[in-house]
């Protein structure tokens, strides 16, 4: 059976990054914190179209509710928000950080069905979700041409 995968030529370049830099700048892995900085991250997101409604789900653990915005313009939706960053130990030990802090944005293009004034969202368990209901679709109106 095969399977199909996303190509990403650049992820094993995107994982050794932090170790070429401390390579490069002389330092030893075993006595200085490892730390991926982020000032901005991107969280990871699923989009599910259902006969009556979009679905946009994102992972944003960490982040609290009352940090994140969503909101519908101009036929955008913006989910943006911010993760805290957590204080650090003052210790002379071992650090080695992952967890991206810091703030985020996402976009996506609303179709013409989004009925974008009942757009709602909820934040459970580090996952927000916006339910974007359609519209009934709109039939062409035919109109008569009159002849004068």
């Amino acid at each position: 059976m095969m399977s199909l995968m996303r190509h990403q030529p650049w992820s094993l370049l995107d994982r050794w990054h932090p170790e070429f830099e401390q390579v490069f700048r002389g330092k030893s892995g075993a006595s200085e914190p490892v730390v991926t900085y982020g000032t901005a991250w991107t969280p990871a997101v699923d989009v599910q179209e259902e006969n009556d409604r979009f679905l946009v789900r994102a992972d944003v653990p960490g982040v609290e509710a009352k940090d994140i915005d969503v909101s519908a313009e101009d036929g955008l939706l913006t989910i943006r928000g911010v993760r805290a960053t957590k204080e650090r130990s003052e210790s002379d030990g071992f650090e080695h950080i992952e967890c991206f802090t810091g703030t985020f944005l996402r976009r996506f293009t609303l179709p013409d069905s989004a009925k974008t004034d009942s757009i709602k969202a909820r934040y459970t368990n580090g996952v927000l979700e916006v339910e974007i209901p359609k519209q009934a679709r709109v039939e062409a109106k035919r109109i008569a041409v009159s002849v004068n």
